[in-house]
């Protein structure tokens, strides 16, 4: 199992990166909470990862941080979410944030994230409130400008996470402002989806 990755970061588009250890090329799957914060290409980087096998695929994920780590394996633990979900999750809220609201018992705000709907809050409400204190843990990293056009960038990673082409153009236009990142695009959109 791969466990953790040190490189140069060669591409980002959400959600995938490409990260070159040793000469080879590691595509991997990440939330928007680690393209938030991930240097800008041709800086060196070290993933925390999640290898997972599943009927004919393989996909490697990676987090720059143990605790989005730790809530993504923790979140695939309960009945009826997988991976998709568990970034969208990770993509929506912070570990901090996701950790408040489900020891409040906020199952209107989950329900917000793409792919969580009034069941799936209640089960995870009800699966992880004893567990939900011990997610968050240190954090760091470094931030830079991902290439390419933002707003291009900001709508297909929203697409991927689940939300409508609709929706995704209301949200892109009423987010994005002159000068802004493909994440500042991104967070902003996430914030106002989940008002």
């Amino acid at each position: 199992m791969i466990g953790r990755l040190k490189g140069v970061l060669a591409a980002k588009q959400p959600p995938w990166l490409l990260l070159d250890v040793g000469g080879v090329g590691y595509e991997l799957e990440a939330p928007m909470s680690t393209f938030f914060d991930l240097p800008e290409p041709g800086r060196e980087v070290v993933l925390r990862t999640h290898y997972a096998v599943k009927d004919d695929t393989v996909v490697l994920y990676g987090f720059l941080r143990e605790d989005e780590r730790s809530l993504f394996r923790a979140l695939q633990k309960v009945s009826g979410i997988g991976a998709k979900i568990a970034l969208a999750v990770l993509s929506g809220v912070s570990v901090e944030e996701f950790s408040r609201l489900v020891q409040a018992g906020d199952t209107a705000a989950l329900t917000r994230i793409p792919g969580v709907g009034k069941k799936t809050a209640e089960r995870i409400v009800l699966e992880l409130r004893d567990r939900a204190a011990a997610f968050p843990a240190a954090a760091g990293g470094a931030t830079g400008a991902a290439p390419g056009d933002p707003v291009s960038e900001a709508t297909i990673a929203l697409q991927t996470l689940g939300y409508k082409p609709a929706e995704v153009t209301r949200l892109v236009r009423d987010a994005a402002t002159p000068g802004d990142r493909a994440e500042d695009i991104i967070r902003k959109a996430l914030k106002a989806a989940l008002r």
